[in-house]
């Protein structure tokens, strides 16, 4: 039978009226659905027996379920989340004193090969669905209050898979999230993260739907930036700096740039400088993530005085810089480490 949640609300009008019942119907389940996250037709109580058996007799709900959950000791959350298929994503709840965040998955393993990144390894099976992004956000909102006693503040697609690969699904869920007949939490607190994908950065923009974007850089310089990313030799850093300042003008969002710093890779002088004179192209600041080893010799190794170097040079030449510090690499939950390992 078909997954309820795949019907629009005008779907779900017209299959109502095909049963004879009021179109009011229709909104009363997909508020069941999408703003209260039900995942039982039988639950939904403003709605007759008869009627819930008939809608049962049609379509079903196909919720994720939490398989194996794993907590830091920093308080990270990683949920392995099994899907309706028996393929897994993970998911993460990264809490501090301020906020909590949830770290969702797009695709099941990834589209790319980005040679630090341990999701890359993994054979990309499929997109994820509509709901089944919504159900992970539901999911770690509920981690949220009941581990930390406030509801989920911020989300970022920085889980499995490249978003932009899924782009219709992540556009939809994003939308079932923030509008007051969805999850009704703020498209501002959402960033999307993509490793640079310049036609569909340009269709977000398009979107109007006021998230944030953030793109994996790691290099301004061109072949280094195709030795680590590979798939980036399809999208030069000039194709990607327009769709970049696209976005800007579309959106008036600064970018966000995700830069991790390896000894031997990018820790010259030249690295620093290729990535101010990149930065200065369009508003946008940096963020020095630390790197999260995944058993690859060449990038395990953290330059941190390069690090503090890129900081002040940043710095100096009036760029916004902010360093990251790594949550929940004990339990393989941190940035880069997402690839379906669980602990005994």
């Amino acid at each position: 039978m078909k997954d309820i949640r795949t019907l629009s609300l005008e779907q779900l009008k017209d299959y109502f009226a095909t049963i004879g019942e009021k179109p009011f119907r229709a909104k009363q389940v997909y508020d069941w659905l999408w703003s209260k996250n039900l995942h039982s037709i039988e639950e939904m109580t403003n709605l007759s027996k008869e009627l819930r058996e008939k809608i049962s007799q049609e379509y079903i709900i196909n919720p994720i379920s939490v398989d194996q959950l794993q907590k830091s000791t920093d308080g990270t959350i990683k949920n392995g989340v099994k899907l309706h298929d028996g393929l897994l994503v993970e998911s993460v709840l990264i809490p501090t004193e301020t906020r909590t965040t949830a770290c969702v998955s797009s695709q099941v393993g990834c589209s790319l090969n980005c040679e630090f990144c341990a999701t890359a390894r993994l054979k990309r099976m499929r997109n994820l669905e509509v709901a089944e992004i919504v159900d992970q956000v539901a999911l770690i909102d509920r981690q949220s209050k009941l581990y930390f006693d406030r509801p989920l503040s911020n989300i970022v697609f920085m889980g499995m898979g490249e978003p932009m690969m899924n782009y219709k699904n992540v556009v939809e869920a994003i939308r079932k999230i923030t509008k007051p007949e969805g999850l009704g939490m703020s498209p501002r607190r959402i960033t999307v993260s993509t490793s640079g994908i310049p036609k569909m950065i340009k269709m977000l923009a398009d979107e109007d739907l006021k998230v944030k974007l953030a793109l994996s850089l790691h290099s301004a310089v061109e072949k280094t930036r195709n030795e680590i990313m590979p798939f980036s030799e399809k999208f030069p850093l000039t194709e990607i700096m327009d769709s970049l300042k696209y976005w800007y003008e579309k959106t008036g969002n600064v970018v966000t740039f995700e830069y991790c710093v390896w000894g031997g890779i990018n820790d010259k002088d030249e690295d620093i400088k290729a990535l101010i004179k990149y930065c200065r192209q369009v508003p946008s600041k940096v963020n020095l993530i630390q790197y999260n080893p995944i058993g690859e010799g060449k990038f395990d190794h953290r330059s941190i005085t390069a690090e503090e170097k890129y900081v002040r040079e940043l710095t100096k030449a009036g760029i916004t810089v902010m360093v990251r510090r790594s949550r929940g690499g004990d339990i393989d939950a941190a940035c880069g480490q997402l690839a379906n390992k669980t602990g005994e």
